[in-house]
């Protein structure tokens, strides 16, 4: 099942993240195109860690 992001969208420009979680691995796509790219469970683990830590910010 794909869900999108709260923060998808913002200003009404029709950006759009998709994820869908299994055991194993996440699929991440944009909702623009629909091939998507998976992502091992470790790694969607450390980037989710990245982003609460506010490691991926702009400068």
């Amino acid at each position: 099942m794909w869900r999108k992001s709260r923060r998808s969208n913002n200003g009404g420009n029709g950006n759009c993240v998709e994820i869908a979680l299994n055991g194993s691995a996440a699929r991440v796509r944009d909702s623009k195109n629909l091939t998507s790219s998976v992502v091992a469970a470790p790694h969607w683990a450390a980037f989710i860690s990245a982003i609460k830590r506010g490691d991926l910010e702009k400068n």
